[in-house]
């Protein structure tokens, strides 16, 4: 059984304190029903959990049935940081999970293969992850103002989700993370601390995530240009 999990349980500071980002209006629909759609429509999925902000389940009901979303799905209270709502997420999952595919809420333009890619890749290594090779130039800084030196992009990636693991796997992995005290940026990151190996699944068509109000353009273009 594959199960995915959407954390959708942040507001997304860096939008200005009165924007919920997961609901802005994109291409005629809340951003995250979006995303929800991808997975909702993903052959490879069996259920869908979503984390939510405590307060927020009545609004995701009302988007379910507005947009008719057919699988099983849960939805979760989030934790104080993102890793505490994957690890909220995770003791949502049914019993027979096997396969778990981590989502941001803000990223909905995934495309279906690389769902079903990072999956596939889960099964077989354990831990996977959706990521497209770095094509600028990149360069480090001491302090943000002066270069400090180059840095070869030929083994740089920049990660994305879906984040796909063995249910036992990133469980272990959140367990270890929680019991040392730390804070990490991503789920991979979590693999990393017990040497868990992670596949990279390149994300050839566009996989943005809405961060600013500035990316929101970009993606509806996207979300419109499939849709046509």
């Amino acid at each position: 059984m594959v199960s995915a999990i959407i954390v959708a349980a942040g507001k997304g500071t860096r939008m200005g304190p009165d924007v919920d980002k997961l609901f802005l209006p994109v291409a005629g629909r809340p951003l995250v029903a979006h995303t929800w759609r991808r997975f909702d429509a993903a052959p490879g999925v069996d259920e869908i959990i979503l984390v939510v902000r405590d307060g927020m389940q009545g609004a995701f009901a009302e988007m379910a049935a507005e947009y008719g979303f057919k699988k099983p799905h849960r939805l979760v209270a989030g934790g104080k940081e993102r890793q505490d709502s994957v690890w909220n997420g995770l003791q949502a999952l049914a019993p027979a999970a096997e396969i778990v595919a981590i989502q941001d809420g803000a990223r909905p333009c995934t495309a279906p293969a690389v769902i079903a890619a990072t999956i596939a890749a889960a099964r077989e290594t354990g831990a996977a992850v959706a990521a497209q090779r770095v094509t600028d130039t990149i360069k480090e800084s001491d302090g943000g103002a002066l270069v400090a030196r180059h840095i070869d992009r030929a083994r740089l990636w920049a990660v994305q989700t879906p984040q796909t693991f063995r249910v036992p796997v990133i469980r272990r992995a959140l367990q270890t993370v929680r019991e040392r005290g730390l804070l990490v940026t991503d789920d991979t990151a979590a693999c990393e601390l017990i040497g868990q190996p992670v596949k990279l699944v390149e994300s050839a068509a566009p996989n943005p995530k809405v961060t600013t109000l500035s990316d929101v353009p970009y993606i509806e273009l996207l979300l419109q240009r499939e849709a046509a």
